[in-house]
């Protein structure tokens, strides 16, 4: 039995029940508590639970997830949420240096079980200092791990994941998937949880495979309808989920399977998921492959203001498909 949730109303249902779970989880960030979090995720959970559980901060980053991760260090499970990920550079010193490192410099006597969740993407006409998808950048980092769901259903098991997770896990959310629908189980069914490091067949198909995270997955559904509807062409899309840790032997048995592929990024094409999802392929089932591996990524340049044409900067359904079709 499962129930129509948004991606918003997954996430905090989420929230609350890891709330209700362990008395040591509390949420802190801008706005989270008496104005029901920027986007209203936290919408409710400081009237039932109070001061101590859902923690307004000052608008400082490097401040409040400083706190944070020492709070985490001493058996607390911080969930940070931050306005956009695009201020991460703000508290990058705290983000690489120290939540990454305390385990491995105290030789595995300190944890740090902190979440770090909020929205990474553009598209919102928010301009360039307001739309970074840094989901690579924090995947490079050993002792880090970064996902990005891209379903209600994925969006709850993934923050319950993360949050009884012993290392930092950085949630990268997207602003334009919290209103969208979905099924999610129902909580009287049992615990759902979504493991870190499973990707998803969201697709199956036997021409083609796109694999995709975060709101790159939707385009990549979209398209592969139109594949099949207009020119023939099945295409199986692979969610993702998880970027640190990877599910390396799911891309590698989609690509096996179909013989080509095409990586659908969000992020920027240098250096980005993709290109490190590019050279697994070409390590492990290059002679598997019928042609050469394609990407759609964000157009590498600054994130475009213009609502009128920012979108064409952005992978969408009709580049996936374009991209497809030069591939003999």
């Amino acid at each position: 039995m499962s129930r129509t949730l948004t991606y918003r109303e997954a996430l905090r249902e989420g929230l609350d029940e890891e709330l209700a779970r362990d008395p040591n989880v509390v949420l802190m960030g801008e706005e989270v508590a008496q104005y029901n979090g920027a986007y209203k995720v936290t919408e409710g959970l400081w009237k039932k639970w109070g001061d101590k559980r859902i923690v307004d901060t000052p608008i400082s980053e490097a401040g409040f997830i400083g706190m944070g991760i020492g709070a985490s260090m001493l058996g607390i499970r911080p969930v940070m949420e931050l306005m956009f990920w695009s201020f991460h550079s703000v508290a990058f010193d705290q983000l690489v240096n120290n939540a990454a490192c305390v385990r491995y410099m105290s030789g595995g006597l300190i944890n740090c079980p902190i979440v770090m969740r909020g929205p990474a993407n553009g598209g919102t006409g928010v301009g360039a200092t307001h739309s970074h998808i840094p989901e690579g950048l924090f995947a490079a980092f050993p002792g880090l791990k970064v996902c990005a769901p891209a379903t209600p259903a994925d969006a709850k098991g993934l923050i319950k994941a993360a949050i009884r997770d012993n290392d930092p896990v950085y949630v990268m959310e997207n602003t334009l998937l919290y209103g969208t629908v979905g099924e999610v189980p129902d909580p009287s069914e049992g615990d759902h949880v979504v493991p870190l490091g499973l990707a998803d067949l969201k697709r199956v198909g036997s021409d083609i495979s796109l694999i995709a995270h975060g709101r790159s997955v939707i385009h990549a559904l979209a398209a592969a309808e139109t594949l099949q509807a207009e020119h023939g062409i099945s295409a199986e899309v692979l969610d993702l989920r998880s970027i640190r840790p990877l599910d390396v032997d799911a891309i590698l048995a989609t690509v096996r399977k179909t013989n080509r592929v095409v990586l659908v990024d969000e992020s920027k094409p240098f250096g980005g998921v993709s290109a490190m999802v590019a050279t697994l392929i070409q390590e492990h089932a290059f002679d598997y492959l019928d042609a050469p591996i394609k990407r759609v990524c964000t157009l590498d340049a600054p994130a475009i203001y213009s609502h009128h044409i920012e979108h064409l900067q952005l992978p969408n359904p009709s580049r996936i498909v374009e991209k497809v079709l030069t591939i003999k």
